[in-house]
């Protein structure tokens, strides 16, 4: 039965939903609906959003806590010694709970979801690549030149690449990256909004709806990553904004490397864009807006989605875990459906996974985003 979203309006209206039943007793054919709220306040336009993000606190549960037992006490039966198989004694049991099967299935349909964006804040010289470029990460994709590509094609995993805020001509890339778009770019967040309220609605109900199409095509299991120019700074921006810290603590080098210079232009770019966030931390979707963009906006909505719809995800580096700190500001339990897949470098992306307790799989010193440490922890 098909169910509608807040509103009826937007990417995603009249997209299917998937609510998990009461109990533990499996999925039903529910659909989560967020309520329609006007947020009190001083009456500015960013105010105004119908969209509440902590409605998803009743819509995400935790995967099925019994299955994790059975898997612990299959493990215990086997030969292997206790300890042995490390890590990969945590991914089985993690998988075996979001599939509530033991033992654990094989994954069949991954995918690797990509959300591309540019930021404003790039204008200042706090990344290594040119403002406004984040298209020819996108362009490198598509014709397979990325390392993101490249070990996609090796692991047979389909990439998906979900245009929501590049700052170029559509008709550079092709329709079915474009066709989502939420904006060209995002607003320099140490001096305005990232987003309008609309804007950032708009942006995580895209999210929703692609989590949407994913879980309702089979996709088993998702590898999370970003394409983007700038997004570090306002990942950093969020997370030390969550995490309660100073600029200079979650300041890194971006996965493209930056030298000193540009690194104190981006450390002061957090700094002003954290005066900005702390009056709107109250309200998730108000932060997003302020000190966000619209690829970090449906990176949020996604992973919510994804875990109303018991789809588990694989994280890549700081920008989708910022994105993850944000989903467990509205729903405590979300955490439990992702796994960090390894040490990006930056650390912001350490404070924001300390925070959700969530324990990288890798630590290959891959520092180039794009989903690509991800995909190299693909179970």
């Amino acid at each position: 039965m098909r169910a509608r979203t807040a509103g009826g309006r937007g990417p995603g209206a009249g997209a299917p939903r998937l609510r998990p039943a009461r109990g533990g007793a499996g999925p039903s054919r529910r659909g989560p609906r967020p309520a329609v709220r006007a947020s009190a306040g001083a009456g500015t336009v960013r105010r105004m959003s119908r969209l509440n993000l902590d409605d998803f606190s009743d819509l995400i549960e935790r995967p099925d806590s019994g299955t994790r037992r059975d898997a612990e006490e299959r493990r215990e039966r086997l030969t292997v010694p206790p300890g042995a198989l490390g890590r990969l004694d945590e991914l089985g049991e993690w998988l075996a709970a979001a599939q509530a099967s033991v033992p654990v299935k094989a994954i069949e349909r991954p995918r690797a979801v990509l959300f591309a964006g540019d930021h404003g804040v790039a204008e200042l010289g706090v990344s290594a690549r040119e403002s406004g470029t984040a298209h020819r990460l996108v362009r490198d994709v598509l014709e397979g030149a990325s390392p993101v590509a490249v070990l996609a094609r090796r692991a047979v995993v389909p990439v998906r690449i979900v245009d929501a805020g590049l700052d170029c001509d559509p008709g550079l890339l092709p329709e079915d990256v474009t066709r989502h778009r939420v904006r060209r770019g995002s607003g320099r967040i140490d001096i305005e909004d990232a987003l309008t309220a609309e804007e950032a609605e708009q942006a995580v109900r895209l999210g929703m709806a692609i989590a949407d199409e994913e879980a309702d095509s089979g996709t088993d299991l998702v590898v999370l990553g970003d394409l983007s120019v700038g997004g570090t700074t306002p990942a950093a921006t969020l997370i030390a904004a969550l995490c309660g810290t100073d600029a200079s603590v979650v300041t890194g080098r971006g996965g493209a490397g930056i030298d000193d210079l540009a690194w104190m232009r981006k450390c002061a770019a957090i700094r002003d864009a954290l005066r900005r966030a702390r009056p709107v931390l109250g309200d998730q979707l108000e932060l997003l807006a302020a000190v966000g963009g619209a690829d970090l906006a449906a990176t949020t909505g996604f992973l919510l989605q994804s875990a109303v719809r018991r789809m588990p995800v694989i994280l890549d580096g700081v920008v989708s875990a910022a994105c993850a700190l944000v989903g467990q500001r509205a729903a405590f339990r979300a955490p439990d459906w992702w796994i960090a897949g390894q040490v990006s470098g930056e650390p912001a992306q350490t404070k924001a996974l300390d925070r959700m307790a969530l324990n990288p799989v890798l630590d290959h010193g891959v520092t180039v985003g794009e989903g690509a440490g991800a995909l190299l922890a693909l179970p």
